[in-house]
């Protein structure tokens, strides 16, 4: 059975919602390298899944054009995720979408062939190796797997006039985190038809809805309350 391991890590977004500014290039305060070089966020993402034996490939989806595109990329991650006994790193130019983006790394891999592949927001600095090899255990038990953090209020479900149309229940919604896990080839798969869905206007804001939609049930198991993410200026330390 094929069990080779890649991972995806996305970083090919526009940053609009913090100002235009690059998240993923940006160093968290008080973060260092072992060469003493500032952290970036996107090095740190990086350095967390390289730092992983079982992972053999590692693909970074960046901007296609412009400053903040491979060269960027490259500058920002820590010197030993580059060193030649280091997981191999490709980075690939992203689509208008992170859906296409990660098609596009995921097309990348088709000549390494994997079993399995994680793939993970480049804004989420702070993913421990516990989680991604939890995710690892879990993808190769179930095909796709979800990290997945308990609500701690209660959700509504509104409708177009701003009016709640459902009272959910708290116990049995969660908030999705990554690394998602997902077989290989079903995953490609699945996302080759969901670009004929987005064509026509649908939008996907994860992978594990791309799985769901065209390959079924995915798994779920605990996230992690330090995985945060960084969307605004705010959640940066």
């Amino acid at each position: 059975m094929n069990h080779r391991i890649a991972a995806i890590i996305t970083a090919a977004g526009s940053s609009s919602r913090m100002g235009g500014v690059k998240k993923e290039y940006r160093p968290l305060p008080g973060q260092f390298d072992d060469a003493g070089r500032p952290l970036t966020v996107l090095g740190a993402a990086v350095l967390a899944f390289a730092a992983v034996p079982r992972i053999e490939r590692i693909v970074i989806a960046v901007p296609a054009s412009g400053e903040y595109g491979e060269a960027a990329a490259r500058a920002s991650l820590p010197e030993g995720c580059l060193a030649p006994n280091a997981a191999p790193i490709c980075f690939v130019p992203g689509g208008a979408t992170r859906r296409s983006s990660v098609y596009q790394a995921l097309a990348v891999l088709a000549d390494y062939n994997p079993g399995y592949v994680l793939i993970h927001d480049g804004a989420r600095p702070w993913v421990d190796r516990d989680l991604i090899e939890r995710t690892i255990d879990a993808v190769i038990a179930h095909d796709a797997v979800v990290p997945l953090l308990p609500l701690t209020e209660t959700p509504k479900e509104i409708d177009g006039s701003g009016f709640v149309q459902r009272h959910l229940k708290r116990a049995q919604i969660g908030g999705a985190q990554t690394p998602q896990g997902f077989a290989y080839p079903d995953i490609l798969r699945a996302h080759e038809q969901a670009a004929v869905r987005e064509a026509a206007g649908v939008d996907y804001t994860d992978d594990a809805e791309v799985w769901g939609e065209f390959r079924g049930a995915v798994a779920v198991i605990a996230g992690s309350p330090a995985n945060r993410k960084i969307t605004f200026p705010e959640d940066m330390p």
